[in-house]
């Protein structure tokens, strides 16, 4: 187990090391000077602050270069400056990721409570019709995007009915309470957790209709077990399985699905500070947002591989 976990957070820093060479590349290629743009906003500036500034930056150096010293930095716990906030970039970035760490986790363990028992409720009726709603609901699920699903959801409770706030997450002041804080999550939650619950129950579905065909299932019935024990505990333990694999999978795309859904809501998470970033070309923001995402993902990934073995005795990291 501990070379599992060594090999692991071997691999991990090779990936996140690659994709911050690529990051980096691909932020640093993307048209728009960023002292051009504080140019634009200060008419006071010279010719000579703006080259002040680009060698203050080290944007007069080639990209590769840049990216050897913003790596050096970073392996000592630098991970550089924010040109929009004026601030370091970790004291922005941990709150918004704590904020998009509570829509997520939040989302995720709503859509497990509704998509596991509509999953399995499917399964033991195969092709009837509380079935073929389901995959219905599901089908319709997964075909919507994410903008258009928020967009109808603040129509009908923020604009026809008036019961949700539209955006933004409460009172900053804290007045409001715990309610208003709340309330102002409901919106995107719902958001996230519709599109994700869809998927999850497609896969508890066909998870458990094949494990109910298995020859265990039928001599576990023959030596006259009850059918709910059947199902929630024989059954569903090893139909989970694949599903551990596909969750790990959605808290990614959730992560990522978050960038749209924070804009569209105004909610200060770390997807609209990545979205912000580009747009203002505050580089050092966005390239630690987008690696923070790459982190996560592979966060997921790990505790389903520890997942897998919790589940099923026959996995082995030794």
């Amino acid at each position: 187990m501990t070379r599992f976990l060594a090999e692991r957070v071997i691999q991990g820093l090779i990936v996140l090391l690659a994709m911050s060479f690529v990051i980096y590349m691909l932020i640093g290629l993307m048209p728009g000077d960023p002292i051009d743009i504080m140019l634009s906003g200060d008419p006071n500036m010279t010719a000579a602050d703006a080259a002040r500034l680009r060698k203050l930056y080290g944007l007069d150096r080639p990209l590769v270069e840049r990216y050897l010293t913003w790596l050096a930095d970073a392996v000592q716990g630098d991970f550089g400056y924010s040109r929009l906030h004026q601030k370091p970039v970790l004291d922005i970035l941990l709150p918004r990721l704590a904020n998009t760490a509570r829509l997520v986790l939040l989302a995720l363990s709503i859509s497990i409570c509704i998509a596991v028992p509509a999953g399995v409720f499917a399964a033991r009726r195969p092709r009837s019709f509380v079935d073929q709603a389901i995959n219905l609901a599901c089908f319709a699920g997964i075909s919507l995007p994410s903008f258009w699903l928020a967009l109808v959801l603040i129509i009908i409770f923020a604009v026809i009915l008036g019961i949700l706030p539209a955006s933004g997450m409460g009172d900053p002041t804290g007045a409001g309470g715990i309610i208003d804080k709340l309330r102002h999550l409901v919106l995107p939650v719902a958001t996230l957790g519709l599109l994700n619950i869809a998927a999850v129950t497609r896969y508890t579905r066909s998870s458990m209709i094949e494990v109910m065909r298995e020859d265990y299932i039928r001599t576990a019935r023959a030596k006259g077990a009850a059918e709910h024990r059947v199902v929630w505990r024989h059954a569903l333990k090893n139909a989970f399985i694949p599903v551990v694999t596909v969750m790990a999978l959605e808290f990614g795309t959730l992560f990522s699905g978050a960038l749209v859904t924070e804009t569209m809501f105004a909610y200060l998470g770390m997807g609209k500070l990545i979205y912000d970033s580009i747009l203002g070309n505050d580089f050092n923001v966005a390239l630690i947002g987008l690696l923070f995402a790459c982190l996560m993902v592979m966060v997921a990934n790990f505790a389903a591989d520890l997942a897998y073995a919790a589940l099923d005795p026959r996995i082995s990291y030794r």
